[in-house]
């Protein structure tokens, strides 16, 4: 199983995109585990990704993905 995080905020179209693609790889087979990490709650967060969300990053990993992605990028990046 994938564990990946998703940095997002509330109100954030591009987030929920980016959700839908996951749940997409999901309902293909891809072992998907998704948190959703809201920026808003963190200083820290904002800093650093305020102006890039949303960012795919597979936990535990440096590996980040930030928008725009599609459905085969984000495929391949996790894969």
């Amino acid at each position: 199983m994938v564990k990946v995080n998703l940095y997002t905020t509330l109100g954030c179209h591009l987030c929920e995109q980016a959700h839908g693609l996951l749940l997409n790889l999901q309902q293909e087979g891809l072992s998907l585990e998704i948190s959703s990490i809201e920026i808003a709650d963190s200083d820290e967060l904002m800093e650093r990704y305020g102006i890039r969300i949303p960012v795919v990053e597979v936990s535990g990993e440096s590996r980040e993905l930030g928008w725009p992605f599609n459905l085969n990028e984000l495929r391949t990046f996790l894969v």
